[in-house]
């Protein structure tokens, strides 16, 4: 079976909010209110991407990425989160083809950049450096991570969309 990467279709919503919920159930660090996110995200108008991961005709995997406010006022800078991938499929590489795709993508339609909230040492593969330039309230350093397409890393406090206050 070969792995389809795709943006999101409106028959794919449902399958986004189940595979979101599975994916964090029993995840550490997590409100599991992750899939709220992606529909409070989706509804305001502000999911910049939102690509899944399809094989057989079932989404596996979605990772969705959004606009973040950077108080330094550095504009086009974006957010990725939450990356999720079915509990059976994970350590499979679907979650990395997922965030390839989507800082890709990013980069094509003139970013400035990507934050994440993570595991460095997962991340960091990506390009994603902890301790450069923003910086997330709370957060230790080495777990908010950035990564800067062109130009040098800005400063300041980075604020996430409202949506990711979702709680149902």
């Amino acid at each position: 079976m070969s792995l389809m990467i795709r943006n999101e279709r409106p028959s794919d919503i449902p399958a986004i909010e189940q595979l979101t919920r599975e994916a964090f159930l029993d995840a550490e660090h997590t409100s599991h209110t992750e899939q709220y996110i992606v529909n409070a995200l989706r509804e305001a108008g502000a999911l910049t991407l939102s690509l899944v991961a399809e094989e057989a005709g079932v989404v596996v995997g979605h990772a969705a990425i959004s606009p973040v406010t950077l108080s330094s006022g550095e504009p086009a800078w974006y957010g990725l989160a939450p990356v999720s991938v079915l509990p059976a499929r994970q350590g499979q590489g679907i979650g990395g083809q997922l965030i390839r795709q989507l800082l890709k993508q990013l980069q094509a339609q003139g970013a400035a950049g990507c934050v994440v909230l993570g595991d460095p040492g997962y991340y960091s593969r990506f390009g994603f450096k902890a301790g450069q330039g923003p910086q997330l309230a709370g957060v230790p350093p080495e777990y908010f991570q950035a990564q800067a397409f062109h130009g040098s890393y800005p400063s300041g406090e980075v604020s996430f969309h409202p949506g990711f206050d979702a709680q149902s």
